[in-house]
Order: structure tokens, then C-alpha cells, then sequence
């Protein structure tokens, strides 16, 4: 039975809850092959104090070493808010080609970098009102 991209992207964001309850970032990323999740993250930047602890990269390293493999070209990354530059490099170092985005990043995501320049098919959209409005009451919480 093929799974949903709401069910994965629920996924994420339980990972993202993870985070908020850690006083993180509320991001989560998972990557799923053959309609599996073979790796999961959320932010942990402050906890591992590390600046590249982000979901994604936490994800794909997983993923990697689930397939014993740098290179994810299979595989499908689900990530509740949009990808800053640096995992946007890791995403095309592993040969990701398919994301799905909770919402989009205006002041961080990568889209405004690479805008026509890849072959990285982003659907956006999924789960939007609930990725962004985690995202919101951890901010709201932090001010």
C-alpha cells in the first residue's frame, strides 16, 4: 500500500515536536525509500551544540548509513519548512531529486539561491498551516 505524503510529512512533524520540546528550532526531516522512512531528524543545534545539527542533515546522514550509501537518489525527502542553503548542498550532494516542503523559509530557504538552477522538484504546500504554525508558537514563546 503506498503511503500518503501527509502521512510522511506527519512524520516530520512529529520530529519538528521533538525540537519544540527541546527548545529547538521546531524543524523535522525524514527520508523515505520505497515508501519507508529510513531516516529521521529534527533540529538539534542547541543540544549537540553544532551549527550544522539540522534536520535535514540528521536525516540524510541516517538515511546513509540505513543504505550504507552517500547517494540517496531514490529516496524522498520530507521536511517541514524549507531548507536553508546548507542542507540544500547536502540534499544535492546525496542525490536527493524529490522534497516535499511543510512551508516555505522567505528569509533562509534555499529557493532564493537556486531558483532555476536545479533539477530538485519541491512540492510545496503539504501540511502547510500545521508546519507553520509550530513554527510560529515556538517564535511567539521565544519573544
Amino acid at each position: 500500500m503506498e503511503l500518503s505524503p501527509e502521512y510522511f510529512m506527519k512524520q516530520a512533524l512529529k520530529q519538528a515536536e521533538n525540537a519544540f520540546a527541546e527548545d529547538e528550532v521546531p524543524i523535522g526531516a525524514v527520508v523515505v525509500a520505497d515508501n519507508q522512512i529510513i531516516g529521521k531528524g529534527y533540529n538539534q543545534m542547541e543540544r549537540l551544540n553544532d551549527p550544522t545539527a539540522h534536520a535535514e542533515m540528521l536525516a540524510i546522514t541516517a538515511a546513509s548509513s540505513y543504505l550504507g550509501s552517500k547517494f540517496l537518489q531514490d529516496c524522498h525527502l520530507y521536511v517541514t519548512v524549507e531548507p536553508c542553503v546548507m542542507c540544500y548542498g547536502a540534499i544535492k550532494n546525496a542525490r536527493i531529486v524529490n522534497i516535499t516542503v511543510g512551508c516555505m523559509e522567505p528569509k533562509h530557504g534555499f529557493t532564493n539561491f537556486v531558483q532555476n538552477t536545479s533539477k530538485l522538484v519541491v512540492n510545496e504546500g503539504v501540511m502547510e498551516e500545521e508546519s507553520a504554525l509550530l513554527m510560529k508558537t515556538f517564535f511567539e514563546s521565544k519573544r
